[in-house]
């Protein structure tokens, strides 16, 4: 039931990224069919900016929420991030180093779907 909230700045959203990402970051789960879910927006160049002027004109950052229904031990969640990083990386077409990974607390117990509670 991985969720990823992915914000790409960009004008728009390349047509077919959405499922491209879904199917990327599924193999990386290794969920079946329909069990990655994937939201993916655009936030417009004029709407980022960083600190005191920070990176370059053509810094566009990737931002990824992920939402499990229980986070992976540290070991295998740092092989997730690097593998989660060169997939959503590979797709949108940018370098690793601007793909910026946040996960969400656990989903368990604080979650429902069709108003039943992901446990």
């Amino acid at each position: 039931m991985p969720i990823l909230d992915v914000e790409l700045v960009a004008e728009v959203v390349p047509a077919g990224a959405a499922q491209a990402l879904a199917d990327a970051v599924g193999a990386v789960f290794g969920t079946p069919a329909g069990e990655t879910w994937v939201r993916l927006r655009a936030l417009a160049p004029a709407a980022y900016a960083e600190s005191a002027g920070g990176g370059q004109p053509d810094t566009r950052p990737v931002f990824v929420t992920v939402t499990r229904r229980h986070l992976p031990a540290r070991p295998a969640l740092v092989q997730e991030i690097a593998a989660l990083t060169h997939a959503i990386a590979g797709v949108v077409c940018r370098p690793p180093e601007q793909v910026h990974i946040e996960y969400a607390p656990p989903a368990a117990g604080r979650v429902a779907f069709g108003g039943k509670l992901v446990e």
